[in-house]
């Protein structure tokens, strides 16, 4: 499902709750970071790994340990950018080498409505306005769940360029939908604050698509080189 919103260059690799992934072993540097986390947290932490590590191995790169820098955010190995997302029963992985892509961001969310009140916290009006506009459309998509887990793949692009936060209001989201009711479609993202410097060009906004299947919601963002 990832793979079809990230360009032939990323390799994706993705997990659902049955997949023995779901078990992958850590390594010893790996297992202290979750040495005191609830078994959950160490499956979805293990299974979102072992996929890194498949799609490390597709793009001819050894399997290594994948811990965390600055934020949380993984480090990859020299030569690499790319980004890890789960929720409950799935995870992803998504890796490219930095010759073809600047910076990517992936996330997934569970398929239903965000909990009551976190919409107002994280949208803008502007991005509210638009939401109320696309469920007037198509009332069976849980829209403002697809907005929120684009502006987390928005940041996840952004942080690995930047090194800096990028707050929920300082990028305008449009969700575009696919067409003849595909539950998919692509997102345009208005950098509110001076985007990264990208080359020798400074980035105003960052594009990606959407897509929802089998319960999940799924967003991309990439960013390629000038």
């Amino acid at each position: 499902m990832i793979e079809e919103l990230l360009p032939e260059s990323v390799v994706a690799v993705e997990a659902q709750a049955d997949d023995p992934l779901w078990d992958a072993p850590l390594h010893p540097e790996e297992e202290a970071l979750v040495v005191r986390a609830v078994a959950k947290r160490r499956r979805e932490f293990a299974a979102v790994r072992g996929c890194a590590r498949r799609a490390m191995e597709k793009l001819g790169v050894p399997a290594q340990p994948v811990l965390s820098g600055e934020r949380g955010a993984p480090r990859w190995p020299d030569g690499l950018v790319g980004s890890m997302t789960h929720c409950d029963g799935y995870c992803a992985a998504a890796l490219v080498r930095a010759a073809d892509l600047a910076s990517l961001g992936i996330d997934a969310e569970p398929n239903g409505p965000l909990p009551e009140g976190v919409g107002p916290t994280v949208f803008l009006p502007t991005e509210t306005e638009r939401l109320v506009r696309l469920a007037a459309q198509r009332p069976a998509v849980h829209w403002d769940r697809i907005l929120f887990s684009a502006k987390e793949s928005v940041y996840k692009a952004w942080y690995p360029l930047t090194r800096t936060w990028l707050d929920f209001s300082e990028a305008d989201i449009t969700l575009h939908p696919g067409a003849d009711g595909a539950a998919s479609g692509t997102l345009h993202a208005e950098l509110l604050v001076p985007g990264p410097r990208v080359g020798a060009r400074r980035l105003r906004a960052f594009d990606g698509g959407w897509a929802v299947r089998d319960g999940v919601v799924t967003t991309a963002v990439v960013v390629p080189h000038p």
